[in-house]
């Protein structure tokens, strides 16, 4: 594959939340609409038994009676560990990609009226191929066949005061990423185009695109919210929408949608979102002539592609920015932000590696030009730029992807201040405004580096050779990568060149 058509798979990775059965492979097809003849153009791959399909208790043919059956006995159970228990959605209507439950995890914390609910990120697929080519690679990701009966919530989702200072006790719901929508999706898959015939005995599809899996993202949050009313989020004070990569894209597109859904049940919690590595920017690159017949589509092109596919829906206000065909606009935050009323934290490093990757810069691998280098440069200050207008955003000078489900997320500081601790002061905030108060001062929650360079914030994750896992500066990953800093005038010898000084700091 070229190595365009590697940028696709690896977006695939960004986001993805670990779990302890990763990568656990699904047991049978036979959920997926159409059975196991879905699979065309795999070569190799068998058609699973109908037994072992029928052996699962997570396929698409479970009742409603059932699915509350299997979590029932764990509500109490759950409340002697730090674990989040799963539990399906009792709508069987509302599937994964291949018609599997959908459903989310809880953790508890009784009393709270505090709700963290959590998006998976994971990107997307956005034609038969790719979505056929993800649910041969990733799984999980389209089908809840393989999901464990646990998941222990880490950063942001740990139930440890010591790891989570300030969410620790609130009640905590991780949303698995099925639908492989960016969470847009508002229906089942579009019924497959009337076929043509073309001479004497060939046929011809008339939808490309036209494909047997359900996208239904948008649905799944609006089903899990209405799961969650027994377990009183209708009492909740506050509700904060989290979400990372995709997921967190998915938080700028369902933020409203998710108000209004509460505001309609009558509560009166006041509705905030968590938007962590979700903020990109669009695509330098060309479109492929070959888009969208591999995966080697910009993600501009995959959503335009992918939106139709979905029945995609974006928030309203934003969609009146746009005529119709440019809704995919709506998926860029910073196009987004400024339509949206509930309040948003935007975490965003200036350097994301996913935003690299798009143009195909990979750090740590095995070459780097010089115009690769300039757009590392260029893209710092541009998404610097972007984030000037909102309120609360937390933007360390570092490469890296994601930040709030690591366990060593209060690590990193901006200009001295953690991002726990910013998150703390924006919620302070936010509570003295609503309660017509005069917001503290020396509480910071706008916090962007200043430094010009990658890696310039001397608390950014290590970098790490891709070859040798070995952890490197910047300067000595540059080199590693071809590049003479001479020509890039850096003088390696030079205390007073500030990337060089940093550098030799440990960046």
């Amino acid at each position: 594959m070229k190595i365009l058509g590697h940028v696709t798979f690896f977006l695939l990775l960004g986001g993805i939340f670990a779990q302890s059965s990763r990568n656990a492979k699904v047991s049978g097809k036979s959920a997926k609409r159409g059975g196991g003849g879905a699979q065309a153009g795999d070569t190799g791959q068998s058609t699973p038994s109908a037994d072992a399909s029928q052996g699962s208790s997570r396929s698409a043919g479970r009742s409603a009676d059932s699915r509350q059956d299997s979590t029932a006995g764990s509500r109490t159970t759950g409340q002697q560990t730090d674990e989040m228990r799963l539990q399906f959605l009792r709508s069987s209507q509302v599937t994964c990609n291949d018609g599997s439950a959908a459903g989310f995890y809880l953790k508890e914390f009784r009393g709270s009226r505090r709700w963290l609910l959590f998006l998976e990120g994971g990107w997307c697929c956005y034609s038969k191929e790719t979505c056929d080519s993800r649910y041969q690679n990733i799984p999980r990701l389209m089908s809840s066949s393989g999901w464990p009966q646990t998941k222990r919530g880490t950063g942001i989702l740990s139930s440890q005061a010591e790891e989570n200072p300030h969410w620790h006790n609130a009640n905590l719901v991780f949303i698995p990423y099925c639908s492989s929508d960016v969470w847009s999706g508002a229906g089942p898959a579009p019924t497959p185009a009337p076929r043509t015939r073309q001479g004497k005995d060939k046929v011809k599809d008339r939808n490309t695109n036209a494909t047997e899996y359900s996208f239904m993202g948008s649905l799944i949050i609006r089903e899990v919210i209405k799961d969650l009313i027994p377990k009183g989020i209708k009492q909740a004070k506050v509700v904060m929408l989290a979400g990372t990569s995709a997921g967190a894209t998915g938080v700028l597109l369902n933020i409203e949608r998710v108000a209004s859904q509460l505001e309609q049940l009558g509560t009166e919690a006041q509705v905030r979102g968590l938007v962590d590595s979700g903020w990109f920017l669009e695509s330098k690159q060309q479109r492929s002539p070959n888009c969208p017949a591999t995966v080697s589509c910009t993600p501009e092109d995959a959503i335009k592609i992918g939106l139709r596919m979905w029945n995609g829906v974006v928030p309203e206000r934003c969609q009146q920015l746009y005529k119709r065909g440019e809704e995919w606009q709506c998926f860029f935050g910073h196009r987004l932000y400024s339509t949206l009323t509930s309040p948003l934290f935007i975490v965003q490093w200036l350097f994301d590696e996913e935003q690299l990757r798009v143009e195909n810069i990979y750090m740590g691998g095995q070459s780097l030009s010089e115009e690769q280098w300039q757009y590392i440069q260029n893209l710092g200050l541009e998404i610097k730029n972007s984030l000037t207008d909102v309120t609360a955003v937390f933007a360390p000078s570092c490469l890296s992807h994601t930040v709030i489900t690591k366990s060593n997320w209060m690590s990193f500081q901006v200009k001295g201040t953690s991002l726990p601790r910013a998150l703390h002061c924006w919620d302070r905030s936010l509570e003295a405004i609503r309660n017509n108060r005069t917001p503290s001062k020396g509480c910071p929650f706008h916090l962007v580096d200043t430094c010009q360079w990658p890696q310039c914030n001397p608390t950014c994750p290590a970098l790490v050779d891709q070859a040798t896992q070995q952890e490197l500066t910047l300067l000595q990953m540059l080199v590693a990568m071809g590049l003479d800093p001479q020509r890039l005038g850096l003088d390696p010898e030079g205390e007073g060149d500030s990337l060089v000084s940093m550098a030799n700091n440990g960046g």
